[in-house]
């Protein structure tokens, strides 16, 4: 938009230098004429400027409530998202305060931030919206968090793709919470995503049939400063940018600690005495 303000700016004063000898009137209206596009041209330009601060702005408040929601899970125990859950998945959705009115989340909206795994680690996240579905059974309250799981290879292409249906294009299943995932059900083991709400603090599993997944190019521009394939950033090796950095560290946290990793903490042995 703001080339093409420029353009005609450009173009207007230069029919305005052709047609000086055409009369006064004229010059003078092409003057007039120049002269508001100028205005204009430099005040739409400063708004574009600003409402692009502004977006990335909303983009790191969101990054920082994702890494937030990531500290809680971590930290809610036997009342949260099974740990080894998060060691089988192959990529993490989390959507911050997804908006609802009533009792039932149906037909809404939300953004937030997918990662994936590259070896044991989770890597660099990618914008994503979430769109439609239904989000669960939650009393009161005007929001609730979101996040997903993705368990398999399969379910990690879809979500790499330009958009895919929960319940449609990708089966889903209500995680279990705890611990452990000891209850988990045969709906759940053959699920290419596991989905949970948390409202209040509390996290529920929660199936989000119908819900649209699709990749968030603003968001991907604002982290990364250029447009940006989600596939590159997922499945690449795209380097995590700054502002990302705490919330893969916190990812990367809940996790297990690997064999090698409880190996290299663990206290030395003193030697048997002969």
């Amino acid at each position: 938009m703001r080339s093409q303000i420029l353009q005609s700016v450009t173009a207007c004063a230069a029919a305005g230098i052709v047609n000086s000898d055409s009369g006064q009137g004229t010059e003078v209206i092409m003057r007039i004429t120049c002269t508001l596009l100028m205005i204009f041209g430099t005040g739409a330009a400063g708004c574009f400027a600003a409402d692009k601060a502004k977006d990335r702005e909303n983009t790191l408040h969101r990054l920082k409530e994702s890494t937030d929601m990531v500290k809680e899970m971590a930290g809610a125990s036997d009342k949260g998202i099974p740990q080894d859950l998060m060691a089988k998945c192959k990529c993490a959705v989390i959507v911050p305060g997804v908006k609802k009115g009533g009792f039932i989340v149906a037909g809404k909206y939300g953004r937030g931030f997918a990662s994936c795994k590259k070896g044991p680690r989770f890597g660099a996240p990618s914008g994503v919206r979430v769109e439609g579905g239904s989000f669960g059974f939650q009393i009161g309250g005007s929001e609730t968090d979101v996040i997903m799981l993705v368990m398999n290879e399969k379910g990690a292409e879809r979500l790499i793709a330009s958009k895919f249906t929960l319940g449609g294009d990708a089966s889903v299943a209500a995680g279990p919470v705890g611990r452990e995932a000891t209850a988990q059900t045969d709906a759940t083991m053959r699920a290419e995503v596991l989905s949970w709400s948390r409202s209040r603090g509390v996290f529920a599993g929660a199936a989000l049939d119908g819900a649209t997944l699709r990749p968030d190019g603003d968001a991907i521009e604002d982290l990364y400063g250029k447009k940006t394939e989600p596939k590159e950033i997922l499945m690449g090796s795209t380097p995590v940018p700054a502002p990302a950095r705490g919330f893969v560290a916190e990812l990367n946290r809940f996790l297990p600690a690997s064999p090698s990793a409880a190996k290299k903490d663990a206290p030395v042995k003193a030697p048997a005495k002969k």
